[in-house]
């Protein structure tokens, strides 16, 4: 067996793959010394390796399957070896699938995934289930499935690209959160992105639950099918003002829980409804809720600063992220609002009306800064910064007390940082050098 991909769900995928007695050759193109260091762990036992060009080379006919991680699209090259040998072709989630003897809730969607999951899982284990969060959260399912360790539950993020390559993959409870354009770099248009998400639904049966937000109107699903969402009050869990309700019962007010935004909101009702699905009561999963911590750089609170509240919402890495980072949040007074990052290739054109409503001055940061200043700056006043200190202090010049600085750049960061969690600290830490005293040679 091939495994292709030698980051943590390859090396999970020949782990379990070992375990099982099957022969297994790891190929990566990398050669730096991290993935030396996980060839060499697999290796001592008894794993092949093939790194670097010699990835590219050789002889694959032989292989009975490839594994392909996540993050390896099935047109590149590597994995291209393999389709034209006619050598089977999966993921690492579909493979780990059959050894999984726990309940599977599959959480797949734009944004709100991780927030999601966390809250499911928080709450079924609350409700004396024992449940983990993984997947494109954490841990593989294969690193999952290979621990000695049971769960009754599996909270499952799934990502379009663990979507791509699944075969008999079925979780008894489907989530999709939501859906807007991303991953344009990776996928020929949104109509495929978006077909590569409904597989989350493709094996189910009458016998499984699909939860949906209402706005997306999901279609064709032959589970059964329960809704939410916070702007139609005809779904099954809405919002009415600050208060979730189910059909006319109301459930948990927001002012009562940590997390906060109505598109928050819509996680916690996506979580609510997997809890009554498996049978727990309101009353034990808002118990639950209260006590849920969100995780960082989610609409996180990074302080205030002369009446001025910041927040970190560094995980807003695609447009609908932001668009609904501030439409919760806007309260009427003009958010100053700090974006940019990594140009991959999504239509900022499209949030104009939307910056225009909720913005009140935009300061855009990385390699898009200069491109978005001329889409949004007929719509709103736009300045740009080199770096995201110099961000925050024009932001903070900008702001009024009373208004709320946004951290919500709406594309990758990696033109700058090492990831969103990075780029996010960094906001914090600016944030806290504005209280700072200056001292005599600034």
């Amino acid at each position: 067996m091939a495994v292709l991909g030698c980051g943590r769900s390859g090396q999970s995928a020949a782990h379990l793959a070992i375990r099982e007695g099957a022969q297994v050759s790891i190929f990566d193109e990398g050669c730096s010394d991290k993935v030396q260091a996980a060839v060499e762990r697999l290796q001592e036992q008894g794993c092949q390796s093939f790194t670097g060009s010699e990835a590219l080379k050789g002889n694959v006919e032989d292989f009975q399957l490839a594994v392909l991680s996540p993050g390896i699209a099935p047109e590149h090259q590597l994995a291209g070896r393999f389709t034209d040998a006619a050598v089977p072709l999966i993921g690492e989630m579909e493979f780990a699938f059959p050894f999984c003897s726990a309940r599977i809730v599959g959480v797949t969607g734009t944004n709100g995934k991780t927030t999601t999951v966390e809250l499911i899982a928080a709450m079924l284990n609350a409700c004396g289930e024992s449940t983990i969060a993984a997947g494109n959260y954490g841990s593989p399912l294969s690193e999952i499935v290979s621990r000695s360790q049971t769960y009754s539950t599996v909270a499952l993020e799934v990502s379009s690209f663990q979507l791509e390559t699944v075969d008999t993959f079925r979780p008894q409870v489907a989530v999709w959160t939501n859906f807007a354009p991303d991953h344009l770099d990776r996928y020929a248009d949104v109509e495929q992105y978006r077909c590569a998400k409904m597989r989350l639904f493709e094996n189910q049966t009458v016998e499984d639950w699909a939860v949906c937000n209402k706005r997306d109107q999901i279609t064709g699903i032959k589970a059964n099918t329960c809704t939410f969402s916070a702007f139609d009050g005809s779904a099954d869990y809405h919002l009415e003002g600050h208060v979730i309700m189910e059909g006319s019962r109301e459930l948990v007010r927001m002012n009562d829980m940590s997390i906060r935004g109505r598109h928050n909101a819509e996680n916690v009702m996506a979580a609510l409804a997997v809890g009554s699905i498996h049978g727990h009561s309101s009353d034990a999963l808002v118990t639950a809720i209260a006590e849920y911590t969100p995780p960082p750089h989610r609409c996180e609170y990074a302080g205030t600063v002369g009446g001025v509240c910041f927040i970190n919402d560094s995980k807003a890495t695609n447009l609908h992220a932001l668009e609904s980072a501030l439409i919760s949040l806007h309260e009427g007074r003009g958010i100053i609002l700090i974006a940019g990052g990594k140009d991959k290739g999504l239509p900022f054109s499209e949030l104009q009306e939307s910056i225009a409503q909720y913005t009140e001055s935009v300061v855009l940061i990385g390699e898009i800064r200069d491109k978005l200043a001329k889409e949004w700056g007929n719509y709103v006043d736009c300045r740009t910064a080199e770096n995201m200190q110099e961000a925050v202090r024009m932001a903070q010049e900008l702001a009024s007390p009373g208004q709320t600085v946004l951290l919500s750049p709406g594309t990758s960061s990696f033109d700058m940082f090492s990831g969103y969690e990075t780029r996010g600290k960094a906001f914090c830490e600016a944030v806290k050098q504005l209280n700072q005293p200056k001292t005599s040679n600034e």
